[in-house]
């Protein structure tokens, strides 16, 4: 990987970092609302495990609640950007609603216990898959920002060619 970066320029350097962190939004995002769906699913196995009356509003409602702003916001509020709109459109998402259409999430509570150990089955592969395109998008920002680093160290770029994203890395 360190041949390819080395062949780059630096403008190309960081338009592909920028990029790179600009699709970890929408795959954080994804990721989220993936574990979002998936605690909700063995929140209902944990139910059903328990031998908790489907019928309990107070209780669903409650844990609706907490799993969807733990998850879908990361635990921490953040400015919304103009951009956002789009966070919801990316292919992980789609794939998040085939799977849960395809699943029968919607009738989550009415499902058999085979058919939601599926589902669960389902989910959990997507968010691994997730899971590891997210930790492989950072890998790369990371070795592009070294890169960047390693430029400026050894005085190949000169520092007052320095943006600031190269110093937020």
């Amino acid at each position: 990987m360190s041949d390819d970066l080395n062949a780059m320029s630096l403008d190309d350097l960081r338009a592909e970092r920028a990029r790179l962190q600009a699709d970890d939004d929408r795959v954080s995002y994804a990721r989220r609302a993936v574990q979002s769906r998936l605690d909700l699913v063995r929140a209902e196995q944990e139910r059903r495990a328990d031998g908790t009356d489907s019928d309990d509003d107070a209780d669903v409602t409650g844990g609706l609640r907490r799993v969807l702003s733990r998850q879908l916001t990361g635990g921490a509020a953040r400015p919304p950007r103009d951009d956002d709109g789009a966070i919801g459109e990316s292919a992980d998402i789609r794939r998040l609603d085939e799977v849960c259409a395809a699943g029968g999430f919607s009738q989550l509570a009415e499902l058999d216990d085979d058919a939601v150990a599926a589902l669960e089955a389902d989910l959990s592969s997507l968010e691994s898959e997730v899971s590891t395109d997210r930790r492989e998008r950072f890998a790369r920002i990371d070795a592009l920002s070294a890169e960047l680093v390693r430029r400026y160290r050894d005085g190949s770029v000169s520092v007052d060619g320095l943006s600031a994203d190269d110093v937020r890395g």
